[in-house]
């Protein structure tokens, strides 16, 4: 399954703007830009592009997780991005350090919680949607304006945005959704948890449990979003291919899930 790895900016055209000016200015290759967002025909003119459209382009660097960051256009709001991407606006504040979330600026860059997928031969954009667990309406409303998107058909190569797991209060980054898993494999994400304290366990898809519920600590208790980062332990063996990874916390009052997010894993 074909994640695309390093830092990828979700860039707004501008009128006057070209695809050189923009692989110059964000230190990409115009081939690269236009295998990405699929700008050849029937989808669009060879290179054109029109101001208002959103391309998804890939910035220099070697790094091997894959994120997106979203450059703040005029009129946005944090509650509209934070709904464009599928985030609670505290969740995507907290990500970002925000101490003043209302006043955003032109051209501020906000760490978004999603990776970036290489679309392959015979996808679609609802066979994508329930591999990683999201919903077809949040995939399209993750790439709007983006030119290579159609709920008909995808063109293998272009890169599509795809929103993490989350609840209000958790964002789980590794594992990405839909990917094997095996023991040891890295948990990691941010909470914002009562005692910095968040639980997780992980079930096949016949419900066995595969690890049992475990606690694992945060970088920060609330009112912050901390960052956690444990290996995963099997204490028994899959009897599926299959399965789900939970990431919540538990009620102090009575002990009940709060704030559980749902990772659909492969083993």
């Amino acid at each position: 399954m074909p994640i695309s790895p390093g830092t990828h900016l979700l860039y707004t055209v501008r009128p006057g703007d070209s695809l050189y000016t923009i692989a110059d200015q964000l230190g990409t290759n115009v081939p690269s830009m236009v295998r990405m967002n699929s700008l050849v025909p029937p989808v669009t003119d060879p290179d054109r592009i029109f101001p208002g459209q959103v391309l998804l382009v890939r910035l220099p660097g070697m790094a091997e997780q894959s994120s997106v960051i979203y450059q703040v256009q005029p009129g946005d709001r944090l509650y509209q991005i934070a709904e464009r991407f599928s985030v609670s606006v505290d969740m995507l504040a907290g990500l970002n350090q925000l101490q003043q979330p209302d006043n955003l600026r032109v051209g501020q860059m906000l760490y978004i919680a999603a990776f970036v997928y290489e679309v392959e031969q015979g996808d679609s954009l609802y066979q994508i949607s329930r591999r990683f667990g999201t919903t077809l309406s949040e995939l399209i409303r993750a790439n709007r304006n983006r030119p290579g998107v159609s709920p008909d058909v995808l063109y293998p190569g272009f890169r599509l945005v795809v929103p993490l797991p989350s609840s209000t209060n958790i964002v789980v980054s590794q594992p990405i959704p839909g990917t094997r898993i095996a023991p040891g494999q890295h948990l990691a994400g941010n909470a914002r948890a009562f005692e910095a304290t968040i639980n997780y366990q992980i079930r096949d898809a016949m419900g066995r449990i595969v690890t049992q519920e475990r606690a694992a600590t945060t970088s920060q208790g609330a009112p912050a979003y901390g960052i956690f980062d444990v290996q995963l332990p099997f204490d028994q063996t899959p009897t599926t291919q299959t399965g789900i990874l939970i990431v919540y916390t538990r009620s102090a009052r009575d002990g009940s899930i709060q704030d559980l997010v749902e990772v659909p894993v492969v083993f």
